[in-house]
């Protein structure tokens, strides 16, 4: 009688076609449908000659069909059919979770025949239960009686067909008792898996871990068993007491692609139980407590009561600009600007006449000096000039050697691209001092805007950590950035990188490359490095090691070729808080001024962090290749985590005092393998932050 009042619902909603006239019929609707329903619902929607009212008919016609085909191919138990119309298409344009005729979803249907891979499919996309099933006993009835409709079915096709003379008729009636006979043994089969079926096993390691100071992590597995029928959700509980009485809160998990679970809201200080469960069709499994039995939310600032090293850094930067700003308005050097509107006539010739000078347009070739080159690229694509040239601009045609200083202070201007005017002006006024190193960086910075106004852009993107230099005395500033948008440039044009450096003549000898030459032939490994070095960490803990080189005007830094913006690095764990307890086991073990032992002792191998901590520099070590036993003279900086955000914090491990910075001329016997580099320590800030 349920099981008729649902029918007749749907059929009155008129969501669901009819079953199958046979199993292979079944077949061939989800078969065919990825080949004659698409095509034709394409055809139409490009045509002109079908209307917009018949394209959407026909849309809903494809998608009903669509939702049909995902039923058969779960009731024929066809994972890689699933697979295919569940990456094809979205739940809602599947309607995933809507009751066919018979007040069944693809994953009861999956579930109750105990199709593992398939449930597993649908979970994930998102599937749900049918909320008919709100209690054992109504499962329980309702397949009973899909079983006994199914079987008066095949019981009255079979009478007709005794009975009836052979005709066409006959034959229809024998296809409906196949398929009839197909489904009685379906819900059969259903029934008897709903039957057999008991409820879950606690979840397997259950992991409690410290957030934050007002929130606790949960992770969990699967249960072990696979004896019972298919997982379909978790639930968490968590209160003061270990008993659970009185509990504090719970949360059920029906999204199982990631088994975890943050709980927020928690008081710092308090101690928390944690437990989880598991529910299939036959109900909720016993609860699995975590591992340790408890946490308390805290973070390793609480431990001396320390503020954020960067809280409020950046706004009294920017008010401290604001005030150089406003004193700098009333500076001699803007005196001039005053007076424009007096003198417009002038300027306009000025300008007109600047449009001709050698100095406003893109270089072609390169003598003794300085220069700015600006890469822009999309994809594989570059832009060049109409020449087929990379944009070169002159800085200085008496400059033939670049001091470090000039050049971090260039790096440092990259981060004020719209304010370079302001710059120019404030340089201005100290000229008249004749200073050789003021002079070189004024026309730094008129360079950059002859190379912003000619491509009609300000921001020319990240300073390449090193200049191009040739034995003719050029040197390239590089400039490097991704445009990821339809961006409009001036006096430029895309073209193939491949092209570029295929069609480019050189005017140089293999043996000595000129700078731009030795670009070209170089802009795929700068490209790389630019986008490496965009690249940010999966949330957690990181081991850092801290290795420097010294030279006579810079400070290099070790660095990771794959993600140059970062130390050397191995991750610890996902969870990037360090708890106060935590914190006071490092403090405790820093002021031992003993080094990690290689071997945990008895007392520390219940300590997870003293284990994590232990395979990660086992693999840090084995990555910048130092021996294991030289490890035992390295210290972790204790002074404070560094936090980068809310999702990536760092433990720094140190060489020995000595060895912390090599010195120029001091040899350093542990060479790291390929795929390192030396960065300035101050190119490495700017890409740092």
């Amino acid at each position: 009688k349920m099981t008729q009042q649902m029918r007749d619902l749907q059929l009155a909603q008129a969501r669901k076609p009819p079953g199958p006239s046979s199993p292979n019929a079944a077949k061939r609707l989800y078969r065919n449908l990825s080949g004659k329903f698409r095509v034709n619902y394409t055809s139409f929607d490009e045509g002109s000659l079908v209307g917009r009212g018949e394209k959407e008919k026909l849309r809903k016609s494809y998608l009903f069909q669509s939702n049909a085909a995902l039923f058969e191919a779960v009731e024929l138990q066809d994972l890689d059919r699933v697979q295919e119309l569940l990456k094809q298409y979205s739940p809602e344009e599947l309607d995933l979770n809507t009751p066919n005729s018979e007040g069944l979803l693809p994953l009861d249907i999956a579930i109750m025949t105990n199709n593992v891979p398939i449930a597993r499919a649908l979970l994930q996309a998102g599937a749900k239960e049918s909320p008919h099933f709100v209690s054992l006993e109504s499962r329980s009835l309702h397949l009973s009686t899909l079983v006994r409709e199914a079987e008066q079915r095949v019981n009255e096709l079979m009478a007709q067909v005794v009975n009836e003379a052979p005709n066409a008729d006959c034959s229809e009636k024998e296809k409906q008792l196949k398929a009839w006979e197909w489904r009685f043994r379906l819900y059969k089969r259903m029934k008897a898996g709903f039957e057999h079926a008991r409820v879950p096993d606690a979840p397997s390691s259950v992991h409690l871990s410290v957030a934050s100071s007002s929130s606790l992590q949960v992770t969990f597995s699967e249960p072990l068993s696979v004896n019972s029928a298919v997982v379909t959700k978790y639930k968490v509980e968590w209160s003061c007491s270990p008993t659970f009485s009185p509990p504090l809160g719970e949360a059920v998990i029906d999204k199982l692609k990631d088994l975890h679970f943050t709980i927020q809201g928690l008081l710092s200080g308090t101690a928390y139980h944690v437990r989880v469960s598991a529910y299939n069709m036959k109900g909720w499994g016993p609860p699995q407590a975590s591992a340790p039995p408890f946490a308390i939310p805290s973070n390793w600032r609480e431990y001396d009561g320390r503020a954020p090293r960067r809280r409020g850094q950046a706004e009294a930067l920017d008010h401290l600009l604001g005030q150089v700003k406003t004193v700098h308005q009333h500076c001699v050097c803007h005196e001039p600007c005053k007076n424009q509107p007096q003198s417009r006539k002038h300027s306009v010739s000025k300008s007109l006449k600047h449009l001709f000078h050698p100095g406003s347009k893109f270089l072609k070739t390169l003598k003794r000096g300085l220069y700015l080159t600006a890469i822009f690229y999309k994809d594989d694509n570059i832009l060049v000039t109409h020449e087929d040239q990379i944009p070169v601009v002159e800085i200085d045609d008496t400059y033939s050697c670049l001091l470090m200083q000039d050049f971090l202070w260039f790096t440092k201007v990259s981060c004020m691209w719209d304010e370079i005017l302001w710059l120019r002006q404030c340089v201005t006024v100290s000229q008249s001092s004749c200073s050789c190193i003021l002079q070189t960086r004024f026309k730094m910075l008129l360079a950059i805007s002859q190379m912003q106004g000619l491509l009609g852009i300000q921001d020319l993107g990240q300073v390449f950590f090193e200049p191009v230099k040739d034995k003719q005395g050029n040197i390239l500033i590089v400039t490097l950035k991704e445009v990821k948008t339809n961006q409009t440039f001036e006096s430029v044009r895309w073209v193939p990188i491949c092209k570029l450096q295929s069609s480019r003549k050189s005017v140089s000898s293999p043996e000595e490359p000129s700078a731009l030459d030795t670009l070209l032939i170089s802009v795929q490994d700068k490209l790389a490095y630019h986008q490496r070095s965009s690249h940010a960490l999966s949330p957690g803990l990181y081991l850092g090691y801290l290795k420097l080189c010294s030279a006579v005007d810079q400070i290099r830094v070790l660095v990771p070729e794959r993600l140059p913006n970062i130390l050397c690095h191995v991750k610890i764990r996902s969870n990037p808080n360090i708890s106060r307890e935590e914190w006071a086991w490092l403090q405790k073990m820093a002021s031992a001024e003993e080094p990690v032992p290689a071997e945990p002792e008895a007392d520390m191998s219940q300590n997870p962090l003293f284990q994590e901590l232990q395979v990660a520099i086992k693999e840090l070590m084995a990555l910048v290749n130092i021996p294991l036993q030289e490890a035992k003279d390295f210290r972790l900086y204790s002074q404070e985590v560094l936090d980068f955000g809310e999702q990536v914090s760092f433990l720094l491990l140190l060489p020995p005092s000595d060895d912390v910075c090599t010195a120029p001329g001091q040899n350093n016997p542990y060479t790291p393998r390929s795929g390192f580099l030396m960065l300035p320590l101050q190119i490495f800030e700017l890409g740092e932050e």
